[in-house]
């Protein structure tokens, strides 16, 4: 049986705009779900990535519906980085 995503993320607005993957080991894994292991990687600061795609878990409904979970992860990691610095600069 495969893991459905039930989280709010599915239908958040920040995936709109993430290509599309519909083909490929990417298909049907929850972009959200991607976005929030790159933006914890990104936290950390990981020097060697993975995304891992086959612990996500599937989805087909709302904005990540379709969504390329590559570059869910690669935003989430970036945003991750970024939010990094602005922690240490607020100290």
């Amino acid at each position: 049986m495969t893991l459905q995503c039930t989280k709010k993320h599915r239908y958040d607005d920040r995936f709109v705009s993430l290509p599309d993957d519909q083909g490929g080991a990417g298909r049907h894994k929850c972009a959200g779900c991607a976005y929030d292991h790159g933006l914890e990687d990104g936290k950390r600061r990981l020097e060697t990535l993975e995304l891992g795609l086959d612990v996500l878990p599937e989805s087909q409904a709302g904005t990540v519906r379709h969504k390329s979970p590559h570059a869910a992860y690669a935003l989430g990691y970036y945003d991750g980085v970024k939010g990094s610095y602005e922690v240490v600069d607020a100290s």
